[in-house]
């Protein structure tokens, strides 16, 4: 695995130098993990030509979730608690005779790059901007299947959750035993906060579950996701509870399963991102549904749970392969309710079998 990581800084490292500057100081969690397979909290990572560096605020307490560092990357912990690794890193660059040092402007705050120049005025900063974001996009096979055991993880949940008595039950606690099962079968934890929505509630995108209890007869939306050595999936359906569903129910399901299966497929290498959106906006546009549609239908995911790309009507450029995306479009009815259906995929090549498909539970619609 350091040869991997390895190969990663030397990609960056290259693309540095041929910028013009003498190192890098990696500041994003996401893309310090990626390049290191560590990110305790706070930490950044030093890329310079003669060591990379990881500096922390703290001992690594060994938490799974901040993951293992690799062997070829020096730790470094900063003698004081409450010393900000970020300018540690920028000192650490200047006493290496570094003259310039690229960093993430996109994350550092206003705060940090003032102390910057303050503790290295002579030291030109200069934009990294998103070079280990568009790095990250197109996963190798590692991370691949990190993403499978994540998907695999988030299935035996869902699927368990399915098997017990719902009627009754609140939102909040069904959302919290299903998080309870996620780490049951080996997740670090859920990939984002579980959403479990009922009745009127059911469909509302980012829905934070309350007490309200599961009735016969209600839509019940569950959207979770496993967080597997960082690796983030995710997972959306919608069922009836307790009774057969009424026609309102089976009519809008259609629809919004029809349009999740237009947007699966369109993945393809090579296809436009807002291509996708719009194959599946169409189907609930044309049904009148269209003005009750989010912003996307769906997006990257990795190391962290929104990625790029964007699959939305502004969205620009194109899929790649081997790029993990999920396609979720939902309808919320205020006062009745609604239906979500996410999956997550990896987009692949016809030659290969097409999209991907890594959450597998049924898209039947169940009466529970």
């Amino acid at each position: 695995m350091s040869e991997l990581y390895a190969v990663r800084r030397t990609r960056l490292r290259d693309r540095v130098a041929g910028a013009g500057s003498a190192g890098a100081l990696i500041s994003r969690p996401a893309n310090v993990r990626y390049l290191t397979g560590c990110a305790p909290p706070g930490a950044a990572l030093l890329m310079s030509p003669g060591e990379d560096v990881l500096l922390c605020g703290g001992p690594l307490s060994g938490d799974p979730s901040e993951g293992r560092p690799v062997d070829d990357v020096r730790i470094s912990v900063l003698p004081a608690r409450g010393g900000d690794p970020v300018v540690a890193g920028a000192d650490l660059a200047v006493r290496a005779g570094a003259d310039t040092l690229a960093v993430e402007e996109h994350h550092l705050t206003v705060t940090r790059h003032r102390a910057l120049s303050q503790v290295a005025p002579r030291l030109r900063l200069t934009d990294l901007a998103c070079a280990v974001e568009a790095q990250r996009l197109v996963k190798d096979d590692d991370e691949i299947a990190c993403l499978r055991i994540a998907a695999e993880i988030a299935d035996q949940a869902l699927g368990e959750l399915l098997e017990s008595i719902l009627v009754g039950r609140t939102e909040r606690h069904l959302a919290l035993e299903l998080e309870r099962r996620l780490v049951d079968h080996g997740a670090d934890g859920p990939a984002f906060p579980t959403s479990v929505a009922t009745g009127p509630n059911a469909g509302r995108p980012g829905h934070l579950p309350t007490d309200r209890r599961v009735e016969e007869g209600d839509f019940l939306s569950v959207g979770l996701g496993a967080n597997y050595r960082g690796y983030r999936c995710e997972i959306g359906r919608t069922f009836v509870i307790g009774t057969t569903p009424s026609d309102w129910q089976i009519e809008l399901y259609d629809l919004v399963f029809a349009a999740q299966r237009a947007g699966r497929e369109a993945l393809a290498p090579g296809v436009e991102c807002r291509e996708v959106d719009r194959v599946a906006r169409h189907v609930l546009d044309a049904a009148g549904y269209g003005e009750r549609l989010g912003a996307w239908t769906g997006h990257g995911v990795g190391l962290e749970i929104d990625e790029d790309p964007q699959l939305s009507p502004a969205a620009m450029g194109k899929l790649d392969a081997c790029v993990p995306v999920t396609v979720e479009p939902g309808v919320h009815i205020p006062g009745r309710g609604g239906v979500r259906i996410d999956d997550t995929l990896v987009v692949r090549p016809d030659a290969d079998g097409g999209p991907e498909l890594l959450t597998i539970t049924t898209k039947e619609l169940l009466a529970l």
